[in-house]
Order: C-alpha cells, then sequence, then structure tokens
C-alpha cells in the first residue's frame, strides 16, 4: 500500500485510478491508515481503501480465500471500457513490483493507444521497439526485436 501511495501522483499522471479493496472494516482501514501507513507516507494513503467484507469483490476477482476469511493481495489493471488487462497474485510474504506495474500500465495503454497495431514485447518500456502483430512477422521477430 504504501509503495502504490508513493507512486500515486506517477499514476495519475498515467490517468489511472488507485481503489485498495480488502475484507477490512472502514474502522480497520482508518487504524492502519493513521497508525502505520501514515508514518511510512506522508499524509496517508491518497486513494481509496474500500471494504469487502462479504468477500464479493474478491470472489469475482479469485483472491478471496473463503475458507481463512481473507483475500490474497493481487492487483488488477483494468481499462478505461472495464477490460481487465493484467493481473498479478502474490502470496503474502511476496513483495510487487510498482515500476513494473507501471510499465505494464505503460505498455497496456500503448497497445490500445494503437488499437492493437502494435505489440509491446517483454520488459518494453516507452520508447523502445515495438512489434508489428501480422504474418510478416511470424519467423522473423528475431530480426527485429533482441531481448
Amino acid at each position: 500500500m504504501s509503495a502504490v501511495a508513493d507512486k500515486y501522483d506517477q499514476l495519475q499522471k498515467l490517468g489511472v485510478e488507485v481503489i485498495s479493496v480488502s475484507v477490512d472494516s472502514k474502522f480497520v482501514h482508518k487504524m492502519w491508515n493513521d497508525k502505520e501507513l501514515s508514518k511510512m507516507v506522508e499524509g496517508g494513503i491518497p486513494f481509496h481503501m474500500a471494504t469487502d467484507a462479504a468477500g464479493k469483490v474478491g470472489s469475482e476477482y479469485g483472491v478471496y480465500d473463503e475458507a481463512a476469511g481473507i483475500e490474497l493481495r493481487g492487483r488488477f489493471i483494468i481499462d478505461p471500457d472495464g477490460v481487465l488487462q493484467t493481473m498479478e497474485v502474490l502470496p503474502p510474504p511476496v513483495g510487487r513490483s510498482m515500476e513494473e506495474t507501471i510499465r505494464q500500465i505503460q505498455a497496456v495503454q500503448h497497445v490500445r493507444a494503437t488499437e492493437g497495431k502494435e505489440a509491446t514485447p517483454a520488459s518494453w518500456i516507452p520508447g523502445k521497439i515495438t512489434l508489428t502483430p501480422g504474418p510478416e512477422l511470424v519467423g522473423k521477430v528475431c530480426d527485429v526485436w533482441k531481448p
């Protein structure tokens, strides 16, 4: 949460809205923000922390563990049309990379902006080579892209 908050301005510049969802109540969110997160992020968390007490949202995204009553940590990038573009679910002890999240957002936005006429290869970042999908690329990727 604090890593996302630290990059929130950058995410906003990309046109991204962040919503944190958990089974915790709004009171737990407030206490966690006031007592812990605000010590890591000046002013606390700048985005909405939503409550999913019954795990309905988590169930829809496949991260709710009904037996334990918890939601696994997941990150979902949803485009402006409401279509899930990427997701990442890691076990709680494994931290996520905001740099990779931002890279994926930029890649998804680039592909959307080109209406799928350009593809972003592995580890693509803005300004680097893209690929033009089509029959003429088949068997020739190695000629235009070297990881």
